[in-house]
């Protein structure tokens, strides 16, 4: 004889009615061999979650509540339990995460997780002003946690795939400086007494690429004036990493950043003329960071340089050449030809123009620059149009064509 609820109403296998009116279905998930139970107070509810269950387990999925309660929030620590990462980029990926995330869509069951409810969550970051790269770099967080959960038969779906779309700010064209404005640059930091300290540090830059962190880590060992190379296997961050803001020593952001760049002849001057500088102003040297010591570019304290110091200095370069530039513009009746923004970054993409535009092999250039992927150094390759370059490159069909 079937058994009936309260009202009367025939009740199906696993189906109950508690004593307090609360209909109970018991099942038992194959995948974990658990037994199992769903509650509504409504048997109509009730047999709307049985249906769900079914349909889940007829698929493969999990139903167990242990995996259904799980978090993205969870599935983004298993993520990186998972991965092989540098230990300063798991730091900065906590860091965003804890920052955007975790308080947010983070705290959200992987299961209730629709593509909509991701797309809002970037609309919301859109919202704020943060920038298409901040977004995309949260994405690349987000879609693998998801990932996991659907290998694991947790979810069907991963709700975040197809949802970056183009939520964010325009990402800023960082414009390398043109040969001209490189030489007008030099020139006034070369005859500017403030600034001429400054020169060997803008000329390290400018030939070799080198990365901020890696600029500021550089250690007297690292540079080989008689092989004239300099050796990059670290660099140096300034960030918290809950300890408080401290500089770490770090690896290249990828394999490809550990290389041993060869000197130009700037470049080994430049060195040189740092040495004396660094000795003429009595900085010292015993300053330690995670076993680094003798550092080539220091505050007076015999610190290494604050990553933002670097930039407050380009950009107080810039601010004065651009004063005087007005001032002799006016004089002379003309527009002044100011100099543009100016941050390391730019002066690493400038390096790299320069050895573009002067043809070098671009596999030399990849290396040189440390570029783990040759599409980034191609992307620099593709941008440089200069009208002489353009000019040079079309005489080269004389060479090839016949009349």
């Amino acid at each position: 004889m079937a058994r009936k609820d309260n009202r009367g109403r025939n009740l199906k296998t696993g189906e109950s009615q508690r004593k307090d009116g609360l209909y109970m279905y018991r099942y038992k998930d194959e995948r974990t061999g658990r037994r199992l139970a769903v509650y509504s107070p409504d048997l109509a509810e009730l047999r709307r979650k049985e249906k769900e269950i079914d349909k889940d387990l007829d698929e493969g999925l999990l139903t167990d509540t242990e995996f259904r309660n799980m978090t993205l929030n969870d599935l983004f620590q298993i993520h990186l339990d998972t991965i092989k990462l540098a230990e300063s980029t798991k730091k900065n990926y906590c860091r965003m995460w804890d920052s955007l995330v975790k308080d947010d869509l983070g705290q959200m069951k992987a299961v209730q997780v629709r593509p909509s409810h991701v797309r809002l969550f970037y609309s919301k970051l859109s919202k704020q002003k943060y920038a298409h790269n901040t977004i995309k770099y949260i994405h690349n967080m987000i879609h693998p946690s998801f990932e996991i959960a659907v290998k694991d038969d947790i979810i069907r779906k991963n709700p975040a795939k197809r949802a970056l779309g183009d939520y964010g700010e325009p990402v800023k064209k960082r414009t390398a400086l043109t040969l001209d404005q490189q030489r007008k640059l030099l020139a006034f930091v070369r005859d500017h007494e403030n600034f001429v300290v400054h020169l060997p540090m803008l000329q390290i830059m400018i030939g070799t690429g080198l990365r901020c962190g890696e600029l500021i880590g550089l250690t007297w060992k690292d540079v080989d004036m008689k092989k004239s190379t300099v050796s990059v296997d670290h660099q140096l961050t300034y960030k918290n990493y809950g300890d408080g803001c401290n500089f770490h020593k770090t690896l290249p952001k990828t394999q490809a950043g550990i290389r041993v760049i060869p000197m130009s002849k700037m470049v080994g001057k430049a060195f040189e003329t740092q040495r004396r500088l660094n000795f003429q102003l009595g900085i010292p040297r015993d300053v330690e960071i995670d076993g680094l010591s003798d550092f080539i570019f220091m505050s007076r304290s015999g610190r290494p340089m604050m990553p933002s110091s670097v930039n407050f200095i380009l950009r107080d370069i810039v601010k004065t050449y651009n004063q005087e530039e007005r001032e002799r513009a006016k004089r002379e009746k003309r527009k002044p030809e100011e100099m543009p923004h100016i941050s390391a970054h730019i002066l690493r993409h400038t390096a790299c123009t320069r050895m573009a535009e002067t043809d070098l092999d671009i596999k030399v250039v990849q290396y040189v620059m440390g570029h783990a992927n040759i599409s980034v150094t191609m992307d620099v390759y593709n941008h440089v149009t200069d009208q002489e370059r353009i000019v040079r490159e079309i005489a080269k069909l004389d060479e090839v064509q016949v009349m």
